[in-house]
């Protein structure tokens, strides 16, 4: 696996290999969203298994409406802000860079401690039901449409609780645009039915992550790696396809690349198939158009197919989620030719313990429920 395991620049950091755990959803931080002794151990057996970089699961970045369900971890106050560090430094000592993945529930939340309204672009009703496994029952609610200043409000949580990141030593933030979150519903036809500067046709619809991006890179200074999470489908509809095709995509890819990123990070179903009728993945459109560093999520479970889009010109990063969640040292067996626990879809229950021969090392926890 000669590509797998070449080191990677990205910004300040100089990455072993480039191998990512992608960022999985644990509702397993406490209450009022402080990280634990639990969440250390969950990361640091990643660490200590030989991904080069982990993205951490979806941290909100706001008391007043972001927090998107139960038991997620937040960055949005110093409580929060130092209950991270214990996190950040195990996993800095296993030799792992981390990345602290910011995300603002916006129309999809299910569960929010601190307020008990929930906004969106638009006051539009989200698809299907809520997830049990997120604490979550019946069809969700419509959210009230975001006011001007509630807008204004959810910029400065994902800057204040970015500055959070980097206070408690994160190596960098990812701007959570994907899986129907508050950014991606800005940039979404079917959430976004505004007609002032937030609204309009799918170039239109970038203001807010735009504007993010550039808040974000900002308060947090040039060194600091800032990526975003992008991708077609959400979690209340995982067939919806963006507007444009193939070049509306290029269009959305370079803009959203041009504001101030350091990487983009890709997710699909399956990270190799056509994002369109035929043609090219997702991954691949944003590869072919941008400069920085594309990462690739969705599918793949063994280091052939982690080779196979690198090989290809895919994307040069590869985010592993269920495959990582059987095996915590999934890069050290791919390296060594060591064969792959087989992943077992009972990991998806949010109170369910993990075994020691799944690389948990002996630390008990809730298991993931799913990507996002």
């Amino acid at each position: 696996m000669p590509r797998l395991f070449d080191p990677l620049k990205l910004n300040a950091l100089t990455l072993p290999n480039r191998a990512v755990l992608a960022p999985m959803t644990r509702v397993s931080a406490e209450p009022e969203g402080m990280a634990n002794e639990m969440m250390r151990d969950y990361y640091q057996a990643f660490a200590e298994g030989g991904f080069g970089m982990l993205i951490t699961e979806g941290i909100y970045t706001d008391t007043a409406y972001s927090q998107g369900y139960f038991n997620q971890p937040g960055l949005a106050t110093e409580a929060h802000r130092d209950s991270w560090v214990p996190v950040v430094t195990a996993v800095h000592q296993a030799g792992a860079a981390i990345v602290a993945q910011l995300m603002h529930g916006g129309a999809q939340t299910q569960g929010n401690i601190h307020h008990a309204r929930h906004v969106a672009p638009s006051a539009v009703q989200p698809d299907g039901r809520q997830l049990s496994f997120y604490g979550g029952e019946g069809p969700y609610a419509t959210p009230a449409e975001m006011t001007e200043t509630e807008i204004q409000e959810a910029i400065e949580g994902f800057v204040q609780a970015a500055r959070h990141a980097r206070a408690a030593g994160f190596d960098g933030v990812e701007l959570h645009g994907a899986n129907g979150y508050l950014l991606h519903e800005f940039m979404s036809a079917e959430f976004n039915q505004r007609t002032d500067r937030w609204g309009g046709d799918y170039k239109a619809r970038l203001a807010l992550p735009l504007e993010v991006i550039r808040a974000v890179r900002d308060a947090v200074g040039a060194d600091f790696v800032v990526g975003m999470r992008l991708s077609q489908g959400m979690v209340t509809n995982s067939r919806l396809k963006w507007d444009g095709g193939v070049e509306a995509a290029r269009d959305r890819f370079v803009t959203l690349a041009g504001a101030g990123l350091d990487y983009l990070h890709v997710t699909e179903y399956d990270a190799s198939a056509p994002a369109f009728d035929g043609g090219p993945s997702l991954a691949a459109i944003a590869k072919e158009c941008v400069s920085i560093p594309v990462v690739a999520n969705g599918g793949i479970a063994t280091g052939a197919q982690a080779e196979a889009l690198l090989e290809r010109s895919e994307a040069e990063l590869l985010a592993i989620g269920k495959a990582a969640l059987a095996n915590h040292d999934w890069p050290i067996r791919v390296r060594e030719g060591i064969g792959l626990t087989e992943f077992d879809y009972d990991m998806f229950s949010p109170m369910a313990t993990l075994s020691n021969e799944l690389g948990w090392r002996g630390t008990h926890g809730r298991s993931a429920t799913r990507n996002g």
